[in-house]
């Protein structure tokens, strides 16, 4: 077998695969909550999935929603996919929990491109995801 002296040689080009970002908590815990929404959509703009070690809050969730639909342009930006393990039903406490202030932070997010992420399954201990190229 040839030995290869280019360590790109025989790869495809970078728009080819998907890249996936995996952010750890330690991270995380040094932003402020736009600083978050930020690093998050900057990546999901750039075609990358995101996952985080740790999920958002639920203030943090909403507020990228909220600024996700303030980008979106169809020619453009179609918006985000975000699943999170486990799933709010499968949480300690339920409803009633969150309600009274009970937050569980130990939850895997799955952030990606509207355009190039779908989710084919979900329960509470599995997140199953398409991803496809642009």
């Amino acid at each position: 077998m040839p030995e290869m002296t280019n360590p790109d040689a025989g790869r495809d080009g970078p728009g080819d695969g998907v890249q996936i970002d995996l952010v750890s908590a330690a991270r995380m815990d040094g932003l402020t909550s736009m600083e978050k929404v930020r690093l998050i959509l900057d990546g999901v703009r750039d075609g990358k999935i995101v996952i985080l070690e740790q999920g958002l809050s639920p203030d943090e969730e909403s507020k990228l929603i909220e600024v996700t639909m303030s980008e979106i342009n169809p020619d453009d930006f179609t918006g985000i996919e975000i699943e999170t393990y486990p799933s709010s039903s499968a949480r300690k406490g339920g409803l009633l929990g969150r309600l009274m202030g009970g937050s569980d932070d130990n939850k895997l997010t799955v952030i990606g491109p509207a355009n190039q992420i779908e989710t084919l399954h979900k329960d509470e201990d599995l997140i199953s995801a398409l991803v496809s190229r642009r």
